[in-house]
């Protein structure tokens, strides 16, 4: 069974960051907040806990199209190949923001994800997702716990959300209500920007 806990996003507890990245370490599966709706996540390094989150959402990893949940930009180099200055641009007006960016991937991808020519980065504008990630030392790896099916509740409520997740995840954290509206995905792998799905994001920033 899951552990709930409880993390102020005003103002992160350290002792409780410290908490999700031991079970993050350990291979274990984390819901957390993010500035749309909760995801689920694992360290980007872990195999099994990559494979868990496949058997969940019922798919093959190898086609797992899963967003790389990073601090700042500074990442960007680990997974991505060089972009253009106008490329760069778009993503320094937008992020941290409730976008996922499609980028060409590079060389360095995990061995899981090798095969993919692009790769979802996102820097949600959420100071415990920032908060994890940074003290984690890499990225982690997330989808989306949105179920089209399922009432609103579901994805906004984290007690809900613990309910229903607590024998399949080792952690939940309730940061507060989420959004019930997913990032918007643009592509930038080809250069021109293409919004693949158009959630809180503006396209204003173009």
């Amino acid at each position: 069974m899951a552990e709930f806990i409880k993390i102020y996003p005003e103002n992160p507890n350290t002792k409780e960051i410290k908490k999700v990245i031991q079970v993050l370490k350990k291979g274990g599966l984390v819901i957390y907040p993010t500035d749309t709706v909760y995801g689920l996540g694992c360290d980007i390094t872990n195999t099994k806990a990559l494979e868990k989150i496949a058997r969940i959402k019922g798919i093959k990893l190898e086609k797992a199209n899963w967003s790389f949940i990073c601090a700042d930009l500074s990442n960007l180099s680990d997974y991505v190949r060089q972009i253009d200055t106008p490329t760069f641009k778009i993503l320094k007006r937008a992020l941290p923001g409730p976008y996922t960016f499609i980028l060409p991937g590079n060389n360095n991808l995990p061995k899981e994800f090798k095969k993919k020519k692009t790769v979802g980065i996102r820097v949600p504008d959420n100071s415990i997702a920032k908060a994890i990630v940074e003290a984690l030392g890499n990225p982690i790896v997330s989808t989306s716990i949105r179920d089209e099916d399922e009432l609103l509740e579901y994805t906004t409520d984290p007690e809900l959300i613990f309910e229903k997740w607590q024998n399949l995840v080792d952690l939940v954290i309730d940061g507060g209500y989420g959004d019930n509206t997913a990032s918007t995905v643009i592509d930038l792998s080809e250069g021109e920007p293409v919004v693949i799905r158009d959630g809180k994001g503006s396209i204003d920033i173009f």
